[in-house]
């Protein structure tokens, strides 16, 4: 799933190449990833991209004050494309396509443009076109983004303060934190020294600073990674930086210990013993317990 920095880095790439041209048409193929009606999404032809943002995982491209936003969900991406001039029409049901976004023709007589592809059969990938981000529920309920300065180390202590809940599933809540998912919260965990199934009501003062610290940390340099890249090369880049996510049986690359895996029935998470759970190895089921 594409989290906080690939969609940054997303967001970044379609400033240089989007903004400033003006939108053909947007195709939509995959009609149920269109989660709105009014105004319709012909609205956005002729219209000229004017700057592209990030709201948590959501990417938003204002075109002349309606905006474009997207949701890539689970297995969604966004590919560029130098030319679409040629692009053959897409039936809808084939192939992963969901929605081709054509600009106009550029100097050379090139129309790129991008399109949005959702591999899989669970089709999750969400597209709205509205006169205000806001108006789009997933949007108006993110909690605070850990990148802005605001996100500080006494606004997380009065996020976790009192909350009854595993310290993994509060990292991925999007109404809590916006911007983390399954990856990065396991990323972001490790670095902290810290088991996924610590209660958050828990933290002291100073694992919080930690927490803190591992959060942005780990993010601003994921960011930091990820930018300049072409949108096809970030999947690789991620995957590349990840210490322990998605690592299972390999070794840690801070203290050795093989990495471990909890299975759940659509997800699994991924931790260091040594690191996080004093050398102890965590059952694999959903409400798991410390082996004895």
């Amino acid at each position: 799933m594409p989290e906080l920095p690939e969609v940054e880095s997303l967001a970044g790439f379609l400033r240089e190449q989007a903004v400033g041209r003006t939108i053909l048409a947007v195709d939509v193929v995959a009609f149920q990833a269109l989660k709105t009606f009014d105004p319709p999404v012909t609205a956005l032809g002729g219209l000229t991209v004017t700057g592209v943002a990030r709201h948590g995982k959501f990417l938003d491209l204002d075109c002349d004050g309606l905006h474009l936003v997207t949701h890539l969900s689970r297995a969604g991406w966004l590919r560029w494309r130098a030319d679409l001039s040629g692009a053959k029409p897409v039936r809808p049901g084939k192939g992963p396509l969901a929605v081709r976004v054509r600009l106009a023709p550029d100097d050379d007589g090139l129309a790129p443009g991008f399109e949005l592809t959702e591999a899989g059969t669970q089709k999750r990938l969400a597209v709205y076109v509205v006169k205000d981000p806001m108006e789009v529920p997933g949007i108006a309920s993110l909690g605070p983004d850990p990148l802005v300065p605001e996100f500080t180390v006494q606004a997380l202590k009065e996020i976790v303060g009192g909350n009854r809940t595993q310290i993994k599933g509060l990292l991925r809540d999007q109404k809590i934190i916006a911007g983390i998912g399954n990856a990065y919260s396991d990323e972001v965990l490790h670095a902290a020294r810290m088991s996924p199934f610590k209660m958050a009501a828990t933290l002291t003062d100073a694992q919080i600073a930690d927490l803190h610290e591992a959060i942005v940390t780990t993010l601003r340099d994921a960011v930091e990674r990820a930018h300049g890249l072409a949108a096809k090369d970030l999947k690789a880049e991620k995957k590349s930086g990840l210490r322990v996510h998605n690592r299972t049986g390999q070794p840690c690359e801070v203290c050795g210990d093989t990495i471990r895996e909890v299975s759940f029935a659509d997800s699994s998470l991924q931790y260091c013993p040594t690191c996080q759970t004093e050398g102890k190895i965590l059952a694999d089921r959903r409400m798991s317990k410390l082996l004895k």
